[in-house]
């Protein structure tokens, strides 16, 4: 049996702004409008559809497994547009990046509270 997550639906209050502010960070395109959604497409083939979604919006955590020469210019967009990031998903090690599993990794919000994620390896995976 064969199994892969195609897609998930991201609530954001402004769609088009959160698709373009997650393609541009991590250095991708975001796609034309499908129905209520603005895809971005990352490379392993899976689609994050943004959706509009009145009132609050539960936070929900997106991790992006990256390259290390990826984390670097990830990171520097981090850094570039003075966004805070933290090493750990509690938000404790704020300015820090995290080592784990002989890796890089850190956490930053998008702008409706999500809680991003870029990792060189994946957990678990030695080091």
């Amino acid at each position: 049996m064969t199994v892969q997550l195609n897609h998930t639906i991201v609530a954001a209050h402004d769609k088009q702004a959160s698709a373009r502010f997650l393609a541009d960070i991590l250095g991708l395109e975001v796609g034309p409008q499908y129905g209520p959604f603005i895809p971005v497409e990352i490379p392993n083939g899976v689609t994050l559809d943004f959706m509009e979604a009145p009132g609050d919006i539960t936070p929900q955590h997106y991790a992006f497994l990256v390259s290390e020469d990826d984390f670097d210019t990830i990171f520097g967009r981090i850094e570039k547009r003075g966004l805070t990031h933290w090493a750990d998903p509690f938000h404790r090690q704020r300015g820090e990046i995290n080592h784990h599993d002989g890796g890089r990794g850190t956490y930053f919000d998008d702008p409706n509270g999500h809680n991003l994620e870029i990792l060189t390896r994946p957990y678990g995976s030695g080091g």
